[in-house]
């Protein structure tokens, strides 16, 4: 083996790092070096290697770079490990970030059942917000809402989901009967781009454009919430409702079958994580938990 073909250490850290956090500055802050030493050490590993690593001013790697990254990744984890590493004691680390209504609906009743079936891990749970880019940092998996395309990460499909018109009894009971998809006209719609009225809409039968007006929530469960407190009528996933339906703060408009039917969403939620992550234990095991649990 050539040393001359070795990049130094430094430059294979600022490339992963750059291209973890895709910010020259955020780059220099974490590794404690000048935003022009980040940008001197990747052209110096770019020379070495011969290829181009990164093909736009957002960072984005090119097909090069992320096949490179993918092995330096794996390097550095190697070196990582010390030879006395797999005798020493102490819990598993697993950092798992995750949106706030899928851990409160669906994850957090659940995971009772992982941590006793594995008490040598340790979890550490953050909120991922969908739509606004609020990621927790250095997650070693992450659950996503949205289409399923996602260019930066492995991904497999957790759950799909049901959408329906809910709202609180209190508001039924004022402003029904319902009966028809029309019925829902002048009435406040409670908005979220997470799950567009559009969707119901085409499904009923109605050519009515996306509500511009009215209360607008990041979060399904804040929806929920406000939903449940008369606010107006949201359009909820049954699987993440659940624990509104089941408490009864919210129901369904009525009991034909316009208000019983439920309309796929076209969005799902996605467990993601990095390439290589899978190869640590901890992780793999999570993640087929996590799909046998939310199935």
């Amino acid at each position: 083996m050539s040393a001359a073909r070795i990049p130094p250490i430094q430059c294979l850290l600022t490339f992963e790092t750059l291209a973890r956090l895709r910010s020259v500055t955020q780059a220099s802050e974490e590794l404690c070096v000048t935003p022009s030493a980040v940008s001197h050490r990747v052209r110096q590993l770019e020379q070495i290697i011969g290829t181009k690593l990164f093909g736009r001013a957002d960072f984005s790697l090119t097909v090069e770079g992320s096949e490179y990254l993918a092995h330096v990744r794996e390097g550095l984890a190697t070196l990582q490990k010390f030879p006395s590493s797999a005798a020493a004691p102490g819990k598993r680390k697993l950092r798992l970030a995750v949106t706030p209504t899928f851990a409160r609906s669906l994850l957090i009743p659940r995971l009772r059942q992982f941590t006793e079936a594995y008490p040598e891990i340790d979890l550490t749970l953050q909120v991922s917000i969908p739509l606004l880019d609020v990621v927790a940092e250095d997650a070693d998996l992450t659950v996503r809402f949205g289409p399923g395309r996602y260019a930066d990460m492995e991904y497999v499909c957790l759950s799909k989901d049901d959408v329906t018109p809910l709202a609180s009894p209190a508001f039924v009971r004022e402003h029904g009967p319902f009966e028809t998809p029309q019925d829902l006209e002048s009435l406040p719609l409670l908005r979220s781009p997470l799950e567009p009225w559009r969707t119901w809409f085409a499904a009923s039968g109605l050519d009515w454009p996306e509500p511009v007006d009215g209360s607008q929530f990041n979060d399904i469960g804040l929806m929920c919430d406000a939903a449940a407190a008369g606010m107006g009528i949201a359009l909820v996933r049954l699987k993440l409702g659940a624990p509104w339906l089941e408490h009864g703060s919210l129901v369904r408009l009525g009991t034909n079958e316009v208000f019983t039917h439920s309309v796929p969403s076209p969005h799902a939620h996605y467990l993601c994580w990095r390439t290589g992550a899978m190869d640590r234990w901890e992780v793999a095991a999570f993640a087929d938990w996590l799909k046998q649990a939310v199935a």
